[in-house]
């Protein structure tokens, strides 16, 4: 008898604190998450997140002239904060025939803001689009 009831006990104490481990865990993430939102324009950046899949027929030289016109909107784009770009080569396949990867970063949301409507940001997305078989495009606030 003795066996079924610390076993009871046992079940219940682990059950409480379960439960509140779960709700400390909610309260933390909350407060995790609304101070993230108070401090991400003075602590963060902005991550914009471009993959290309050209179209097979798109040459060399097309491929070349495109990464080139990306690479010098941050000369033209003063809110470009940062830049990078690059070819797939994880071994993993999961790609989805997505091969170029382009990281442009912001300071905040209005640089992104300016960054979008810009003359140089269209004039590379209309150099772009017709070799463009699939784009995606994945924005986040860098921790």
């Amino acid at each position: 008898m003795k066996t079924k009831s610390t076993l009871s006990l046992s079940i219940f104490v682990l059950t409480v604190f379960l439960s509140f481990g779960c709700m400390t865990l909610k309260n933390s993430d909350s407060k995790k998450v609304l101070s993230k939102k108070s401090i991400m324009a003075k602590d963060s950046v902005l991550r914009h997140v471009v993959l290309f899949k050209f179209k097979a027929e798109t040459t060399d030289q097309q491929l070349k002239s495109i990464t080139d016109a990306f690479s010098a909107l941050p000369s033209k784009i003063k809110e470009i904060k940062d830049y990078e770009w690059g070819l797939n080569n994880s071994p993993e396949g999961l790609n989805k025939d997505l091969t170029h990867c382009f990281l442009v970063t912001f300071g905040s949301e209005a640089d992104r803001g300016v960054y979008l409507p810009h003359p140089d940001h269209k004039a590379f997305v209309d150099l772009a689009s017709p070799f463009i078989e699939d784009v995606l495009v994945v924005d986040f606030w860098a921790d």
